[in-house]
């Protein structure tokens, strides 16, 4: 077991098993589950089809479920070699983990992200997203063609390396902001993106705002040589 699929999951119980069942297609996965404290049928689902999960008995968000499940494969299976990290609503199609694992099997990266094609994408998310990318990349002196994609898969030495895991919508930025600081090479792979809804106006100025002040004060550091 040294291909893992880590999906972090809250009240996912719609989804949760056609994620598992599509990613049981490509035979070299073994998927492990953090339920982020879900009130729903989540946790009973996922122990039907024999899959690991670990629960939170809270909802502590994104970020600390994904700490949980790196620190648990590093603890349970040190024989891993790749990670794949993937959302538990569907948005990305499970069956194209091998696009991710691609660059990593060939040697051609140690952190590969997924990018989205632009034109599939609503109008809204599309624009937070270049405004995003713009200024990631300006700062980072990077030329990366999404730097918001959760669809994203990497080695296990990569993984070590990943200390800080804030929530919410900046958790990509800080998984990059933490492998380039570490100079690991980066690598991007078109995946397929389902929106299912688009996000209210009011929220959807929330989140760039906020995604924008990370990138820029994160930025700056990078800049400036300051330890981060």
């Amino acid at each position: 077991m040294t291909y893992f699929a880590l999906i972090p999951a809250f009240n996912e119980e719609k989804n949760i098993q056609e994620v598992i069942l599509r990613l049981k297609k490509s035979p070299k996965i073994n998927s492990i589950v953090v339920d982020d404290g879900s009130t729903d049928s989540t946790a009973k689902l996922v122990k039907e089809l024999g899959v690991t999960i670990i629960k939170h008995e809270t909802n502590k968000g994104k970020g600390e479920a994904i700490k949980t499940g790196f620190n648990y494969i590093l603890k349970n299976h040190p024989e891993t070699k790749y990670v794949v990290l993937i959302d538990a609503d569907m948005q990305y199609l499970p069956e194209e983990v091998e696009r991710i694992l691609e660059p990593l099997e060939n040697n051609e990266a140690e952190f590969v992200m997924g990018y989205r094609n632009w034109r599939t994408v609503p109008f809204r998310h599309k624009l937070g997203n270049f405004v995003w990318r713009t200024l990631f990349n300006f700062l980072f002196e990077t030329n990366l063609k999404d730097t918001n994609c959760g669809y994203m898969g990497f080695t296990k030495d990569v993984m070590k390396k990943i200390k800080r895991l804030y929530g919410g919508y900046i958790i990509e930025n800080t998984m990059l902001v933490e492998v380039l600081k570490n100079n690991v090479k980066i690598k991007q792979v078109p995946v397929t993106v389902v929106y299912k809804h688009k996000s209210k106006i009011s929220h959807g100025i929330r989140m760039v705002v906020g995604i924008l002040i990370f990138i820029f004060i994160e930025g700056l550091k990078y800049r400036l040589g300051i330890k981060i």
